[in-house]
C-alpha cells in the first residue's frame, strides 16, 4: 500500500507500541502533525510549553514505564531546544526517540530559514542519529532507531526528516517489531571465578546503579543480596531497586551518601559493582576508592571498565542475563557478623537537626511519603533538594524515583513529572524542586493544567541557588557570587495564574495540611516551602577527598 512519509512515521510508531508523543509543532513538521491529527484516535500527543520540556517529558515517560519515550520538534530552534534533554537522557542511558523536521532536501546546506545541522550538533549526545533523504528508507530507519535506543546500553536516537521526505509517497509494508534480544553471552570461566570470589568473601559489599533498572534486573539483584547476605549501597540512579527500609540497604554512596555505605565500601574485601560507572560523585577519589577490596565490575558497556576506577575482575553483559547465570552459583550464607558490624557504623551517621517551628528538609521529604504513601513517583530537579530527596526517599520500586543523575539538569523535574504522569496514569507524581530550578521549567505548569495531571510540586524556597551557595560558603570563604538572586516571584499567585492550586507553608503543620489537600486533588498543585538559606546537605565528602574527610556539621 502507498503512504506518504508522515503516515509511515505514524504506522511505524504504532508498530513499536507507541501510544504517547510529546512535542511542539512548526513549519518543517506540518506534514507530520497533519498525519498525527488523522491518527489522533490511536496516538496521544501532549503539547508542552517548550521543546525542552517535551524532551524531558519523553525521558520521564521512558524512566517511569521502561518503554522508549518519543518527542517531536520542528527544525532549527525547535530541534536545538531538544539538545539539553537528549544530553540528559544520554548521560543516564534512557531510551528516547527524537523525530525532528528539517527544510526540504534541496534547501539543506543553504542557511535556509530555520535550518540547522541537528545531526552534527547531537552526534556526541545521542547513541546514533540519522538524516533520512529517501522516503523508501524511512520505515526501516525508524525501526532501526528503536532497536538501537533500547538495545545494549540504552540511549537516545534522533531521526531528522526533511519536509519533502515527510510528504513523498512510497510503498509501505507493515512489519512486526523484531524480538529484543538481551546480550546473553556470559564467559563461563569469568562467571565461575566471580562466584568463587563472592562465596569466599568475608566482607562483601554490592554497589548497584542505573544499569540494574535499565535491564529490569531488580528482582534478581535482590535475590542475590538476600541469598549471600551482601550489604548493598547504590548510586542515585539505583534508588528503589532495594526498598529503603530493607536491612541490607545501606543507602546511597558518594559525596552526599550515608556514612555506613562509604565506610563499608572502604572496609570490604570484595566489592561487586553492578550497572554503575564509578562517577566522580560516587568515587570521589578514584585512586583511593575501595583500595583494599577486590573490585568486580558487571556492566553491559565495555567502555566503562577501568574508565574511572581500576578493576580486578570484569564481566561484560546485560545485568539480567548475567544474574540469571550467577545466582545459582552463589552459596547461601548464614553468617551475619559482617552485616552487624556495618550496622554499628550507623552510630556515626549524620542526624539532621529538628525544629518545632521551622520547616526542615528531611521532614518535608518524610512527610511527602507519609501522606502520599510509598507508591508515588517522585521527580526532582538538581541541587540541594535533589540530594535531600535521594537521602530520605522511601521509594520501593526502581522506576519511582526520577532524577538527572549524570548531566545534573536544572529544569528537568517538571517535564519528567509530565512524562511519568502520562506514562502511568492513576499514579500520583510529586515533583521536588528548588526556587532556582523551578524558575527554569515553571512554564510547563500550563501543560499539566491543560491535561489535569496529578502532579504536586513541592518547592524548597530558600531564596538562594542552594548547592552553589553551600559550596561558596564552605570552599570560597563565603564569597556569595550571584547565588542570592533576590527574586520577588510569588509562587502561589503564579500557580493560580496558570490555573493550578498554590499554597505557601512556613510550618510543618501547614505543610501536612497542604499535602493532604494535594493528595486528594486531581489537578496540579504547587506547595511553596519556606526554608533558611543556611540549610546544608550533609554528610558531604568534598570533591577529590575520601570518607576520612567527611563533613558532618
Amino acid at each position: 500500500m502507498q503512504k506518504n512519509g508522515s503516515e509511515i512515521i505514524m504506522e511505524v510508531l504504532l508498530e513499536q507500541g507507541v501510544d504517547t508523543i510529546f512535542g511542539y509543532p512548526g513549519g518543517a513538521v506540518l506534514n507530520i502533525y497533519d498525519a498525527l491529527y488523522r491518527y489522533g484516535d490511536r496516538i496521544r500527543h501532549i503539547l508542552t510549553a517548550h521543546e525542552q520540556g517535551a524532551s524531558h517529558a519523553a525521558d520521564g515517560y521512558a524512566r517511569a514505564t521502561g518503554k522508549p519515550g518519543v518527542v517531536f520538534a520542528t527544525s532549527g530552534p525547535g530541534a536545538t531546544n531538544l539538545v539539553t534533554g537528549l544530553a540528559t537522557a544520554f548521560m543516564d542511558s534512557i531510551p528516547v526517540i527524537a523525530i525532528t523536521g528539517n527544510v526540504s532536501t534541496e534547501l539543506l546546506g543553504k542557511d535556509s530559514f530555520q535550518e540547522v545541522f541537528i545531526t552534527g550538533i547531537t552526534m556526541p549526545i545521542t547513541k546514533h542519529n540519522y538524516v533520512v533523504r529517501d522516503v523508501t528508507k524511512l520505515a526501516d530507519t525508524l525501526r532501526r532507531a528503536f532497536e538501537i535506543a533500547t538495545g545494549g546500553r540504552p540511549g537516545p536516537v534522533l531521526i531528522d526528516i526533511p519536509k519533502d521526505v515527510s510528504a513523498a509517497l512510497c510503498d509501505y509494508e507493515p512489519k512486526k517489531p523484531s524480538e529484543k534480544k538481551k546480550d546473553s553471552f556470559v564467559d563461563e570461566g569469568q562467571l565461575t571465578e566471580i562466584a568463587e570470589l563472592l562465596n569466599n568473601s568475608k566482607r562483601p559489599v554490592m554497589l548497584y546503579g542505573g544499569g540494574v533498572v535499565a535491564s529490569n534486573a531488580s528482582g534478581l539483584v535482590m535475590q542475590l543480596i538476600k541469598k549471600a547476605k551482601i550489604p548493598s549501597c547504590h548510586t542515585i540512579m539505583g534508588t528503589g531497586v532495594l526498598p529503603c527500609g530493607d536491612p541490607y540497604n545501606l543507602g546511597i554512596i558518594g559525596m552526599h551518601g550515608s556514612v555506613s555505605a562509604s565506610m563499608a565500601v572502604q572496609q570490604a574485601d570484595v566489592l561487586l559493582a553492578v550497572g554503575a560507572r564509578f562517577s566522580d560523585r560516587v568515587a570521589t577519589n578514584a585512586g583511593k576508592f575501595a583500595k583494599d577490596s577486590k573490585i568486580i565490575h558487571i556492566d553491559i558497556d565495555p567502555a566503562e571498565i577501568n574508565k574511572n576506577v581500576t578493576i580486578d575482575y570484569s564481566l561484560i553483559g546485560d545485568v539480567h542475563a548475567v544474574f540469571e547465570r550467577l545466582l545459582p552459583m552463589i552459596k547461601e550464607r548464614q553468617d551475619e557478623n559482617w552485616l552487624e558490624e556495618i550496622r554499628s557504623l550507623g552510630l556515626k551517621e549524620y542526624i539532621p537537626d529538628e525544629s518545632c517551628d521551622k520547616l526542615k528538609p528531611h521532614n518535608i521529604i518524610r512527610d511527602i511519603f507519609e501522606i502520599f504513601g510509598n507508591k508515588i513517583i517522585m521527580t526532582t530537579d538538581v541541587g540541594q533538594h535533589q540530594m535531600w530527596a535521594a537521602q530520605y526517599s522511601r521509594a520501593e520500586n526502581p522506576r519511582d524515583f526520577l532524577t538527572s543523575g549524570g548531566l545534573g539538569t536544572m529544569g528537568y523535574g517538571y517535564g519528567a513529572a509530565i512524562g511519568a504522569a502520562c506514562g502511568r496514569p492513576g499514579t500520583k507524581v510529586v515533583h521536588v524542586t528548588g526556587d532556582g530550578s523551578f524558575h527554569m521549567n515553571l512554564n510547563e505548569l500550563c501543560t499539566s493544567v491543560s491535561h489535569e495531571l496529578p502532579i504536586t510540586t513541592v518547592l524548597f524556597n530558600n531564596n538562594a541557588l542552594g548547592m552553589v551557595y553551600q559550596w561558596q560558603k564552605s570552599f570560597y570563604e563565603g564569597r556569595l557570587s550571584y547565588t542570592v538572586p533576590n527574586r520577588k516571584t510569588d509562587f502561589v499567585c503564579l500557580a493560580e495564574a496558570f490555573g493550578a492550586k498554590g499554597v505557601r507553608c512556613e510550618t510543618r503543620e501547614e505543610l501536612c495540611r497542604a499535602l493532604e489537600e494535594a493528595a486528594s486533588r486531581q489537578g496540579p498543585t504547587v506547595i511553596e516551602c519556606i526554608l533558611s538559606c543556611e540549610e546544608r546537605v550533609l554528610p558531604m565528602i568534598p570533591a577529590g577527598q575520601t570518607i576520612d574527610d567527611i563533613i558532618l556539621e
